[in-house]
């Protein structure tokens, strides 16, 4: 029997992750689905407009077997940290295949760009004023920059070699383009799926209505006076996980002129500080996470159905890490430290999901009444 690894943040679920599972069915009919996920902050720095506890729900009912959890820590840094702790958990999960989105679906191009990366001899020219994607395409010689997708894909298959990983990496076209905002097809991205919410346009043609009526809204003004004053009173700045030399200083200086968290990293961006590693940049700061390594020293377990349920029981002496909770950890406090985070910039008490710490069950036979 093939155990399937989706790796997802469901930001918000939309009908291009029911998509997703039902290739992954149709791939592997009799599978079990472990779908690793990120909570309320996403990989890019945004910050989820669907909670934490609405995702796993949404994705039982959707035909995911068992939901676990990508922790915060791990979840809002660069793809490369994002992959390693993805894979690192389903791998001890005894996850056979891992099925994800790709521009191209050229598994074999893609694992030969992850196998270059590896090689010892490889290396990125950092000192180039120009972004990651950039410099990457040209380390690899190169002449267009790899689709988003594509370098995900890219650090999953690399996460799995370093990890020496008995996991396969299955590659499945992704129907739409990340960077489009205005395409009204039946699946879009989440990206135009935020954007068409801010311009108050009808989204519910592209996600099912569960994760419609899940949807919060996000408190810009409070997240900015928040940020503002942890930039201005916090002494040590340059020890928050991508604050390098030299920002910590533009940071306490720009912030006094801007009016919101767009104008800052319109401020600061530039070839070498993209968009999206400001704005995880920002999260950080917000979340006070420091320069320093943090093990996965266990497996969160957010939610089951009755196959998960059985999967657990019968393969739990095989994993690689435990499923019970370190309280003490560093990887907790940061996952609580979001919690709370999340409920002020959103007004709801999404951390009672948390402190609860009880996994969602979703019987096998009302799953699909459960859809409507």
């Amino acid at each position: 029997m093939e155990i399937v690894g989706i790796i997802c943040e469901y930001n918000p679920f939309h009908n291009g992750h029911i998509y997703h599972i039902q290739e992954c069915k149709k791939l592997y009919p009799d599978s079990i689905i472990i779908l690793c996920i990120n909570g309320y902050f996403t990989q890019r720095g945004g910050i989820s407009i669907l909670g934490k506890e609405a995702k796993v729900k949404i994705a039982l009912q959707y035909g995911v077997d068992l939901v676990v959890e990508l922790p915060v820590f791990y979840g809002t840094q660069s793809a490369d940290f994002f992959a390693e702790a993805s894979i690192k958990i389903l791998n001890a999960l005894g996850v056979t295949h891992l099925v994800f989105g790709s521009e191209t679906t050229d598994i074999k191009k893609l694992t030969t760009y992850a196998t270059k990366q590896l090689h010892e001899n490889f290396k990125i020219d950092k000192e180039k004023k120009a972004s990651y994607p950039t410099l990457l395409a040209n380390a690899l010689e190169e002449t267009e920059i790899i689709p988003p997708n594509d370098l995900l894909g890219i650090s999953y298959i690399k996460a799995i070699q370093k990890q020496k990983a008995k996991i396969i990496p299955v590659a499945i076209k992704r129907t739409n383009s990340f960077h489009d905002t205005t395409s009204s097809d039946s699946i879009i991205s989440a990206t135009n799926i935020q954007e068409k919410r801010k311009q108050h346009i009808d989204i519910t043609p592209y996600l099912p209505p569960l994760s419609y009526r899940s949807l919060v809204s996000i408190d810009e003004s409070l997240e900015f006076s928040l940020l503002s004053y942890h930039i201005l009173t916090q002494n040590n700045l340059d020890n928050i996980i991508d604050v390098t030399e030299g920002l910590d200083y533009k940071l306490k200086k720009c912030i006094l002129d801007c009016c919101s968290i767009k104008e800052l990293i319109m401020v600061l961006k530039s070839k070498r500080y993209t968009y999206n590693r400001l704005q995880r940049m920002l999260i950080h700061i917000l979340l006070n996470m420091q320069k320093e390594p943090i093990p996965i020293t266990y497996i969160h377990i957010l939610g089951f159905n009755d196959s998960g349920k059985n999967y657990l029981r019968t393969h739990k002496k095989e994993f690689l890490l435990p499923t019970t909770i370190d309280y003490q950890s560093k990887l907790y406090h940061y996952e609580m430290l979001s919690a709370y985070l999340y409920d002020m910039l959103t007004h709801t008490k999404s951390s009672t999901f948390d402190k609860r710490n009880k996994p969602i069950y979703t019987c096998n036979n009302d799953r699909e009444s459960n859809q409507k």
